[in-house]
């Protein structure tokens, strides 16, 4: 499997627990979740096809949002910051967009801002595991 750019983090617990603690992480660092996808949900009622439970959260931290929109409208790109997570065998793993693998490390106005969200999604793999 190809290592995709991003946080990863591979826990050893079922996802429902994992999911249930993730929305309580992410608003310890400010962020809220904006949107939210069921993947599985989604694949079965479009194409009618069995998939893994895997979800997708849009999560906005709206001060640094504003921030780095107000550095650059462009930013506007990599709103919200997803967060997945998915079922694999018997663990969970949780992957966030990092903001430091984007154009926003090498726009000098965005990168600190970057840097801090990098450091919340951080915190917040850190916290669920």
């Amino acid at each position: 499997m190809i290592m995709l750019p991003g946080i990863r983090k591979t826990l050893p617990l079922p996802y429902e627990t994992v999911l249930a603690k993730l929305p309580d992480a992410l608003k310890a660092e400010g962020f809220g979740v904006l949107t939210e996808i069921d993947v599985r949900d989604t694949l079965k009622a479009k194409l009618g096809v069995d998939f893994r439970r895997y979800k997708i959260l849009g999560a906005c931290n709206p001060p640094l949002a504003h921030q780095a929109l107000s550095a650059n409208l462009g930013a506007g790109l990599m709103m919200p910051c997803n967060v997945i997570l998915y079922e694999e065998g018997d663990s969970t793993v949780v992957y966030a967009i990092d903001p430091m693998e984007t154009f926003a490390a090498t726009e000098p106005a965005l990168r600190p801002i970057a840097e801090q969200v990098r450091a919340k999604l951080t915190r917040v793999l850190e916290t669920i595991a």
